[in-house]
């Protein structure tokens, strides 16, 4: 049942959107950047360097460069990774120049998206890593910063992850308080059916045996297996037997990413993907004015 990719994944292309880039612009420099337009003249012009202090897995290059762009049309933005490549420490990602006012203005925006991005890829990368050979696949969860989902799932998949739903709209996962209110798994997995067809996915959400038997008796297409140990992981993956793809969810970490994945679990998904990355370290560093 395993769904191991035949070549590697794409991350596709990043969403970037022109009315959140300036309202975090705005939100940044309401009035203006008080102390950059106090010491740098109107007409100061400079080059700067993005360099990594770190290794890691680079995601959002091309949303750093389109801040700059929303402030400045002008400023020439020059990259030398793109997403989803690993950077080196000591790296010169991209070099910045044009007006030096709106550069330092727009710098610290810019930054916060591509830390937060690239440390979303890398942690990825690093499950991605610690999984790898088993055929267990890395998904995210919908545990991501209101407004930044796409990007968050962006980064996910930059980083060799998969993406699990989207949203509430985009598959059917039948929870612990979805069975509460319906009163049984079969009710719940019956009502879904009759009102999305036969060929949408339905996952449920398992705590026991008797929860397994009943998803797979009502023909749940995935199974949840939540907050389990990796040996009973083990034990549940065998008694389900291939009859629904599999998923460990819940407390899974790097350290014991790999024990889950050696059960013979499809998937594994993880919330701190996106949820409590540690932000990568980068910084923009001016080289000189430039004169014309």
């Amino acid at each position: 049942m395993r769904k191991k990719p035949d070549k590697p994944i794409r991350p596709g292309k990043i969403p970037i959107d022109l009315r959140a880039i300036k309202r975090a612009l705005f939100e940044d420099a309401p009035s203006g950047d008080v102390t950059t337009t106090a010491i740098v003249p109107a007409d100061a012009r400079c080059k700067a360097r993005l360099v990594a202090k770190q290794d890691f897995a680079l995601a959002g290059i091309d949303l750093f460069k389109a801040v700059f762009l929303a402030k400045d049309s002008g400023i020439k933005v020059t990259r030398y990774f793109t997403d989803g490549q690993s950077v080196p420490k000591g790296a010169v990602i991209a070099t910045i120049s044009g007006a030096a006012r709106a550069i330092l203005t727009a710098e610290r925006v810019a930054l916060n998206y591509l830390q937060h991005l690239s440390a979303v890829a890398t942690l990825t990368r690093e499950f991605v890593k610690a999984v790898e050979g088993t055929g267990a696949i890395i998904l995210d969860t919908r545990k991501t910063i209101p407004g930044y989902r796409d990007l968050d799932k962006y980064a996910v998949r930059c980083g060799g992850g998969q993406n699990h739903r989207r949203d509430l709209s985009d598959m059917a996962l039948i929870k612990e308080n979805h069975i509460a209110v319906a009163g049984r798994i079969t009710n719940a997995v019956r009502r879904i059916r009759k009102k999305v067809g036969s060929k949408a996915l339905i996952e449920v959400e398992v705590r026991s045996l008797a929860q397994i038997a009943e998803a797979l008796e009502a023909g749940a297409d995935r199974i949840m297996l939540d907050n389990m140990k990796p040996a009973q992981v083990k034990n549940l993956v065998k008694l389900i037997g291939g009859e629904a793809q599999t998923e460990s969810s819940g407390n899974i970490s790097l350290k014991n990413a790999r024990a889950y994945a050696t059960t013979g679990v499809d998937y594994i998904s993880v919330g701190e993907l996106t949820h409590s990355p540690a932000t990568v370290d980068v910084s923009l560093l001016i080289d000189m004015q430039i004169k014309d």
